[in-house]
């Protein structure tokens, strides 16, 4: 597994017992949440230290910015820096077992998921095993060729348009239009579109279809009238004109580090305008493997106090996407960072094999 850090390196050296010390505490807090005392360290961290020296050397980690103290403790917890410290230098980062692994891989490979309901399924995924916000940014493809476009008829006045896409992605989309159909005339139709335009970039047939045809409307015959009604609907709006997709948004309210009622408004505000992650995750589509943001490192004012762990995923050479977590810095990155890394192997396993 590949790490990068996305800050560069600027820690002093702490010696070997005063590591131990702050990798416990660091450890302690993400498992109880609470601020850790040199009373508890001196006690359960296994070393022969009395409390006085535990706080020297808290002291020391202090003075360097690896700890505070909060207003309501006489412990300490530790800071972005620390945590940051922590995880280039102390964190050892627990594989995935095989059984773990193959479950994530069948939550994930679900037959014939467009783009859109693909990136869904795995942040839904990521938020359900971490319990905190699973984000996926939606696959940014070079081309979007179209292979097939069938129409059936449903009602009076409803069409199914069923379009193939790029291989065997399909996406489904209702047509509401202004006269019945049968299907023989939607099957010409389709015949039409797919003998002229199968194998095309769908921005190409947008733009035939609905720029040049539409100025001669009024001299095309009945099946080209057909087409046009069909085509206006089916290729109006881009597929998958969202970014990306987020799920476990809630899942943050349960942390105390992220419980101010202002914060978390700012948070959701940020996940709905999505221009600020989107400018963070633009900057992890071409880093390798895994990154991880800690708090301000991330570029987000929003983001402070919360911590991001990144991965990009792709299809064969290129790279699509991103995908990721979202949570307090008081998170477990032990689990969390394999999770992400495995969950963007896989994704990109799913799109490969769309491709075949």
């Amino acid at each position: 597994m590949q790490i990068s850090d996305p800050t560069p390196a600027g820690h002093p050296a702490l010696n070997e017992r005063t590591q131990h010390l702050l990798k416990f505490l660091v450890e302690r807090y993400i498992r109880d949440g609470q601020p850790v005392g040199s009373r508890t360290l001196s006690r359960d961290a296994g070393l022969d230290l009395s409390s006085a020296t535990v706080r020297n050397v808290m002291a020391d980690l202090e003075e360097l910015g690896y700890l505070r103290a909060p207003h309501t403790s006489a412990g300490r917890v530790p800071t972005a820096r620390g945590y940051r410290f922590f995880i280039d230098t102390l964190l050892r980062v627990k594989p995935l077992e095989s059984r773990e692994i193959e479950v994530l891989r069948r939550r994930i490979d679900q037959p014939t998921q467009s783009g859109t309901e693909l990136a869904r399924s795995v942040s839904d995924l990521l938020s359900g095993v971490t319990r905190l916000a699973g984000i996926v940014m939606l696959p940014r493809r070079q081309t979007m060729t179209l292979r097939q476009v069938e129409f059936l008829p449903l009602s009076e006045r409803r069409v199914l348009a069923i379009l193939v896409l790029n291989g065997q992605e399909v996406q489904n989309r209702i047509i509401q239009t202004r006269r019945p159909y049968d299907a023989a005339e939607l099957q010409r139709a389709a015949n039409y579109l797919n003998a002229q335009f199968g194998g095309r970039d769908i921005q190409q047939v947008r733009k035939t279809l609905l720029d040049e045809l539409r100025e001669t409307r009024d001299h095309l015959d009945r099946l080209m009238q057909t087409v046009m009604e069909m085509a206006e609907q089916t290729f109006e709006t881009t597929p998958e004109s969202d970014d990306y997709v987020v799920a476990g948004q809630t899942h943050l309210m349960q942390y105390a580090d992220l419980s101010d009622l202002d914060k978390l408004r700012q948070l959701f505000e940020a996940f709905n305008q999505k221009s600020d992650l989107l400018h963070l995750f633009d900057q992890c589509l071409h880093a390798g493997g895994v990154q991880i943001f800690v708090g301000e490192e991330s570029g987000c004012g929003v983001l402070e106090g919360c911590s991001v762990v990144t991965a990009p995923y792709g299809s064969g050479d290129q790279v699509l996407g991103v995908l990721g977590i979202i949570g307090p810095t008081r998170m477990a990155y032990d689990r969390v960072i394999p999770v992400v890394d495995v969950t963007a192997r896989l994704l990109a396993e799913v799109l490969d094999g769309q491709r075949d």
